[in-house]
């Protein structure tokens, strides 16, 4: 599908934005790995799509290089780098048919038969029976799927995909992580796909750049940033964490005790993301998928080794596949637990006295002196 020889990476190295006083992008040094689905996430204002326009050549950097491969292209006009963007906005011709919408990079190159590149790209994105409509007789999602048609048959290098789901609603936009993550593995090109969206990454991305403030905070498999965040913001960004303020009662033979409240917890020296210091502080953190919970009166059957302490359930939401508890303890305010809905235990209700307890090795370890509310997303944030 695409010449491997060309290197299809993407190295950035010291680019940086600035627009006045104001600096978007902060240097940095990125390298997308050939043939990979690649995602900078993070909130909106974070520089993820400053950063996509300076690989485009949409916006010239303040400071640094983008390499393609082995080749310079900081000076080239965005026509002459071998990317392709796709927008939120489809930007489809409504007057041209899809066949049409999708040659026209080709035509505009002077290529006369298309036909049977056209016809082998609607086969790819599975729109081949559309290509005599119009963009206005297809669903958002299969608008989209054009667009991503029409940039892939001018066979670039490298892909960029600016929050290309954006539009579309919930159902659809899930279908279509799973469609693009297909496509890209078909024909095996370098996507860099800009979302805000933390699942969107994780579906669909081999490795992940969590942006903040024109800042990579961590680079990782969606996986790792999951299980072992590095930072306050990327533990809260990604999913939910549960950080507790403790302070290290020992650190030896690689696991760390630690005390918060009336609790004595545990943790592998490996997940502590700062080096911990007999009495010094520690950002103590679970997801809350890892903790079980316990009604008091049955607290003398969970097994032994385990982290625990006592609390009182605050509130409960039942959202069909789990339980979402809220839980407050003297060792951590509002502590949220969720809860498969396998066996349901009908005590377990708002006022009620519960264990919560979890395998130590799910326990990760953060520097106290972060903000412990970093990537904390608000209602109208998200709104």
């Amino acid at each position: 599908m695409t010449d491997k020889t060309a290197g299809g990476d993407v190295r950035l190295t010291g680019i940086s934005k600035t627009y006045g006083s104001f600096t978007a992008v902060h240097p940095l040094d990125l390298t997308v790995p050939e043939g990979s689905f690649f995602a900078l996430l993070g909130a909106s204002g974070c520089g993820k799509t400053t950063t996509l326009r300076m690989i485009a050549g949409l916006e010239d950097p303040t400071t640094g290089s983008v390499f393609l491969g082995d080749r310079d292209v900081t000076d080239l006009p965005p026509y002459k780098r071998p990317v392709n963007t796709v927008f939120q906005s489809y930007a489809l011709f409504p007057h041209l048919t899809i066949h049409e919408n999708v040659a026209f990079g080709l035509r505009r190159r002077g290529i006369k038969s298309v036909k049977k590149q056209v016809d082998e790209m609607l086969e790819l994105v599975q729109l081949g029976d559309k290509a005599r409509h119009k963009p206005h007789q297809l669903s958002g999602g299969q608008q989209q799927r054009v667009a991503v048609a029409r940039a892939l048959i001018n066979h670039p290098q490298v892909l960029l995909l600016d929050e290309p789901l954006g539009a579309l609603d919930l159902k659809l936009r899930r279908q279509m992580q799973l469609e693009l993550k297909r496509i890209q593995t078909e024909v095996g090109i370098t996507f860099v796909h800009v979302t805000h969206d933390q699942e969107e990454a994780m579906t669909m991305a081999d490795t992940v750049a969590v942006m903040n403030g024109g800042r990579v905070e961590q680079l990782g498999a969606p996986s790792e940033l999951y299980e072992n965040p590095q930072t306050t913001f990327v533990a809260n960004f990604l999913g939910t964490s549960n950080l507790i303020e403790a302070e290290v009662a020992e650190a030896a033979g690689g696991e760390v005790v630690v005390t918060a409240a009336d609790a004595k917890l545990r943790l592998p020296t490996a997940r502590c993301a700062t080096l911990p210091r007999t009495g010094g502080k520690l950002l103590v953190g679970v997801r809350p998928e890892k903790i079980s919970l316990a009604h008091a009166d049955d607290a003398g059957d969970i097994s032994e080794g385990r982290n625990r302490f006592t609390g009182k359930i605050a509130d409960s939401s039942f959202i069909g596949v789990s339980t979402q508890f809220v839980i407050d303890s003297p060792v951590c305010p509002e502590l949220e637990v969720y809860v498969q809905n396998v066996e349901r235990d009908p005590r377990l209700v708002p006022g009620a006295e519960v264990v919560l307890h979890w395998n130590p090795q799910h326990t990760f370890g953060l520097d106290a002196a972060m903000d412990i509310d970093a990537g904390v997303e608000t209602v109208e944030e998200t709104a």
